[in-house]
């Protein structure tokens, strides 16, 4: 089987999304912002300027981890939170939620540690991410920022593929397409 590439341009830089089958059917663009600096800050840039009022960003582990740390960094070295995919030893009082992405075979949890919890109690917090699609890790740090008494602010994404789409309570720089087996976008 051949390689298969999707090419797009976001916030300005262009590049080529390497297909990868989840099913027998259908295809995803594989958008991985590590080792892509200029893309990272390009997003960063074109997120902060469409984000909405915030006083904390939260993001989960981990391709979600760059953006947020240059979003935090653009905005004046801006404390942020990461929700961890497992309980670390320096952790107390976690709070937990389960997710099952759909680049992931199995389900996993995400974990915020009880003072990052403490810290975004009462305030404004924008939930930041790479990819939304079917939006499970969304739904995941939500819950998460409730159960530790933040507001949700907004919630913000590089791209949106799917369903999510055609959520209006997201914000995102492009759309990216599903494709079938032979490559051809869905949308």
């Amino acid at each position: 089987m051949k390689d298969m590439y999707y090419e797009m341009t976001i916030a300005g830089c262009k590049r080529a999304l390497p297909l990868c089958p989840i099913s027998d059917t259908l295809n995803i663009g594989a958008f991985v912002i590590f080792g892509d600096p200029e893309l990272t800050t390009a997003c960063a840039e074109e997120l902060l300027k469409r984000a909405p009022e915030h006083d904390v960003m939260i993001t989960a582990e981990s391709k979600g981890i760059p953006l947020i740390c240059e979003m935090a960094r653009l905005n004046g070295n801006a404390r942020y939170v990461l929700a961890r995919k497992s309980p670390k030893l320096y952790m107390r009082n976690v709070f937990v939620s389960e997710v099952r992405s759909i680049t992931t075979d199995h389900v996993q949890t995400l974990c915020l540690d009880g003072a990052d919890a403490e810290y975004m109690r009462g305030k404004r917090v924008l939930i930041v991410d790479d990819v939304i699609s079917t939006g499970e890790s969304l739904r995941a740090l939500e819950e998460l920022v409730n159960k530790a008494g933040g507001n949700i602010a907004g919630r913000m994404a590089i791209l949106a593929e799917g369903d999510a789409t055609k959520r209006d309570d997201i914000i995102y720089l492009e759309k990216l397409p599903l494709f079938d087996k032979d490559g051809k976008p869905l949308d």
